[in-house]
């Protein structure tokens, strides 16, 4: 045997190459612009529908030049740990707003978002200690739990009969922590909180939520899940990231002063790892004043989601339970989502297929991310394009009438595309 020879034989190597050979591979596009409504992937315009650039922040000249004023006094790095060399004035200032807009005690900034879950999880819980999942949870808290010593159990989705039924087995006397997604990346859909706190409390459980698709988008200003359902006091730990609507990169974790103590002296992932950016830190910052002073920001983006949802469902397709900004578009069958993304590429829409073990097998779906900076005419392109592609592959019903007339602008689409279309829509 040689280490290597899954390099070259594995089953998803294998098919990823069969998805190339088939032109149908969907990763690892290079794009050549900003993570803007319009992308530009090798040198094709595209309607952007698989961000998570949900408030649109990430070219917004307040939130550059806030980061290009860092780099000016700070430099481009910290060439050090939080725990040594690298705490900045400006890193302690951001860690005083985010617990402010959060409402908790204190927080503490990670490097990245999937380092935050790995630091908190690796350093709480300890061994005999039980972690308790929804099996919906992102990848970064699945391993972040293969990091700590504790026993993990799942519970089914959202599901709190499951939940007291895990709850019951491991016992009140048990130290355990239960870890749920506020907005689940996959499906768009909301943690039952108001159903996991009254269950901790009977359990004598802690309660961590990874907010990372919710902060900025749920609730009325944008503090996040715990603040939608009116819990923010009732959650022990709420995690959170940079690189969906504050538009940068990096993560934090919100929670009273003396858990955010322990994990700034036992945290591993925090005490070995070069500490977050000075234009990142200061984009953030910048981010949060948008977001605090222009709350419409979010009303755009709920009515956008509206739309879509809406139109979606009217064209046919199956969006699963999706609550917020993030639209599942159920495909069925793994290549067909494949299938899916590259005829809407070819009509000029960027989007991302979520295929197995991602979803469950049978259920891989098209993501579609919203963002407030999309117009009406990105959002009604995207559901014409969607119409054609889910009539040609057989999604949708091909006897329905066809929803409004088909319209094209000719800076997307080019003439043979444009003839290819009209032969689909004259067959």
């Amino acid at each position: 045997m040689d280490i290597f020879d899954k390099c070259y034989n594995s089953e998803i190597v294998q098919f990823a190459k069969y998805l190339m050979k088939n032109e149908i591979y969907p990763y690892f596009k290079t794009f050549e612009s900003g993570q803007d409504p319009e992308v530009t992937v090798s040198g094709k315009n595209l309607i952007m529908m698989g961000s998570n650039n949900y408030l649109g922040l990430t070219s917004d000249w307040r939130l550059k030049a806030s980061a290009i004023r860092a780099v000016q006094k700070y430099g481009v790095g910290c060439v050090g740990s939080r725990f040594l060399n690298g705490t900045l004035d400006i890193h302690v200032k951001l860690e005083e707003e985010i617990a402010e807009f959060i409402g908790k005690e204190k927080a503490l900034l990670f490097s990245t978002g999937m380092q935050t879950n790995f630091g908190i999880i690796s350093a709480i819980v300890a061994r005999n200690e039980y972690i308790i999942l929804d099996e919906y949870d992102h990848a970064s808290i699945i391993d972040g739990c293969r990091l700590s010593f504790g026993k993990v159990m799942k519970f089914k989705h959202n599901d709190m009969d499951d939940l007291e039924r895990v709850l019951k087995f491991v016992g009140i006397e048990k130290a355990k922590l239960i870890i749920v997604d506020g907005v689940y990346s996959m499906e768009g859909d909301i943690a039952d909180l108001p159903g996991i706190i009254p269950l901790a409390k009977k359990y004598n459980a802690r309660v961590m939520v990874d907010d990372a698709h919710g902060l900025g988008v749920m609730g009325k200003t944008g503090k996040g899940t715990a603040d939608h359902f009116g819990l923010t006091d009732e959650v022990d730990i709420i995690m959170g990231t940079f690189s969906k609507s504050l538009a940068s990169t990096g993560g934090f974790i919100a929670a009273d002063e003396d858990i955010i103590f322990y994990l700034k002296h036992l945290s591993r992932i925090l005490i070995f790892t070069a500490s977050l950016c000075p234009s990142n830190v200061a984009s953030v910052r910048s981010a949060l004043k948008v977001i605090k002073a222009h709350p419409g920001r979010i009303k755009r983006l709920w009515k956008n989601t509206k739309k879509m949802r809406d139109g979606f469902r009217a064209l046919g397709f199956d969006t699963g339970k999706s609550e917020t900004p993030i639209i599942p578009v159920i495909i069925g069958e793994d290549e067909k989502a494949f299938q899916m993304c590259k005829i809407l590429y070819e009509y000029g829409i960027f989007t991302t297929p979520i295929v197995s073990p991602a979803t469950p097998p049978g259920r891989a779906l098209i993501r579609v991310s919203i963002m407030a900076t999309h117009t009406d005419e990105h959002l009604d392109r995207t559901l014409e394009a969607f119409e054609i592609a889910g009539r040609e592959l057989g999604i949708i019903d091909t006897n329905r009438p066809w929803i409004k007339k088909r319209r094209f602008n000719y800076n997307v689409f080019d003439m043979r595309q444009l003839r290819n279309w009209m032969g689909k829509l004259w067959r």
